[in-house]
């Protein structure tokens, strides 16, 4: 081969080379670096039916000004609480409250329900047992979960979809009898105990073979029962002459404020209480809040035990702190000084960890969930989750465990004053499947 044609292969060589180079240099410098997934924006909904309508007006309200606020707080945080820094949700997920006044009416709550529902609410709440017991087989089929603010023993007959914050009704009246009958003095007989509670669902909730059963076993004798109306139009005198005639020695049953305040006034007209000339204790599981009861009462309230309950106002936990600097930030000038501001707190933030929850074992978007997703996925595997220590021991549910606390808070009046005196075991009174 000559010298020129060798030559002439050469160069041919290098010149296709330094192209293929300067093809592959290019392909190098065009190619752009993967960056992290962020999602379209989308709405996660939370709320419910609320009675702000009705005997629960005033609590109720509270709550949803809890919802209403912790929304806030996470669309400018987007962190599930303070405390829950590492609990985030994608700043293009803007919470929004769907929520509708239901009366306290149970078909008014049906029809809310299904009109949140069509509406992309994946989650509920019930404002109190009736709508409760109204909603709760219907949200089964669903498979919707839902918060509460009512803490009814038929929410486990059987246990399906309905979560509380706090004990059900038996079991925080149970929790009474326990203190009560610990500090019981007089060993020439049992005390007597009889139902002093509200004529409606969830007054007559403890009107039930168990609670008397575990009462008569913990050592009382069981004297009766009497009903009041929910707000009495007038003095219930006639109920409270009978605890007195029958000589009854602690008073047990539901009540909310509007029918606690009224008694415990006649009580004390008739001198009935701890440091009245008849000797008696009244006792009411949540919702008869003292937070409520005592800046109205003060010291007539002296003696009444409540239990089943959220920490006081004044209490220096981190869960009654965010509740403050909320009202702070949201409420500036016009705080919501009802406890129940706390539960709304709660609800909300436990609808919105059941979603993100599900979010992260599932892999969908907010707006790909099924409610049956947020049940299985989300509220299921809610474990040791902190509310800040508003509710007596953090929230843990399940497919059969509704319940989310496993204590009962015992507090009384004293000298005008909220003392906590105790706390008590869940003793599962309520049977159920």
């Amino acid at each position: 081969m000559s010298k020129i044609k060798l030559l002439t292969i050469l160069s041919l060589v290098i010149i296709l080379s330094l192209s293929i180079l300067t093809a592959c240099g290019t392909k190098t410098t065009t190619t752009v670096a993967p960056t992290a997934t962020t999602i379209a924006a989308q709405t996660m909904y939370i709320g419910g039916t609320f009675a702000i309508t009705g005997a629960y007006a005033e609590d109720t309200t509270a709550v949803l000004n809890g919802f209403l606020d912790y929304a806030k707080y996470v669309n400018d945080n987007h962190i599930i609480a303070p405390w829950y820094t590492d609990r985030t949700l994608d700043k293009n997920v803007t919470v929004q409250v769907l929520w509708g006044d239901d009366q306290l009416a149970p078909d008014k709550a049906l029809t809310i329900y299904d009109d949140l529902k069509s509406k992309g609410l994946l989650t509920e709440r019930v404002s109190s047992t009736a709508e409760g017991l109204a909603l709760k087989e219907k949200m089964n089929a669903d498979r919707i979960g839902a918060t509460s603010q009512s803490t009814s023993p038929a929410y486990l007959s059987p246990p399906e979809t309905i979560f509380t914050n706090a004990p059900i009704y038996t079991d925080s009246l149970a929790g009474a009898a326990d203190w009560f009958i610990s500090n019981w003095k007089d060993t020439t007989r049992k005390p007597r105990v009889a139902y002093l509670s509200a004529d409606m669902a969830s007054g007559r909730s403890i009107d039930i073979p168990e609670m008397q059963a575990y009462l008569e076993k913990a050592g009382f004798e069981f004297a009766g029962k009497q009903f009041v109306p929910l707000v009495p139009t007038t003095p219930p005198t006639t109920q409270l002459s009978w605890l007195k005639d029958n000589k009854v020695d602690l008073a047990i049953g539901f009540m909310v404020n509007g029918g606690s305040q009224p008694t415990i006034k006649e009580a004390v007209r008739l001198g009935m209480g701890t440091d009245q000339p008849y000797k008696i204790t009244f006792a009411f599981a949540n919702p008869a809040h003292l937070q409520i009861f005592v800046p109205a009462m003060g010291t007539i309230g002296n003696g009444v035990v409540v239990t089943g309950d959220f920490v006081a106002w004044e209490s220096n936990v981190a869960g009654v702190q965010f509740a403050n600097a909320l009202n702070s930030k949201y409420r500036a000038g016009n705080p919501v000084t009802n406890i129940m501001y706390l539960d709304g707190i709660i609800e909300a933030m436990t609808q919105v960890e059941a979603q993100r929850l599900a979010m992260a074992q599932t892999g969908k978007t907010v707006s790909q969930l099924k409610p049956v997703d947020v049940l299985e996925y989300g509220f299921y595997q809610i474990k040791n989750f902190s509310d800040g220590d508003i509710t007596i021991s953090p929230l843990s549910y399940g497919p059969v465990l509704v319940c989310g606390v496993s204590t009962v808070r015992i507090q009384q009046v004293q000298n005008g004053k909220i003392v906590e005196v105790g706390s008590a075991p869940l003793h599962n009174i309520y049977k159920h499947e």
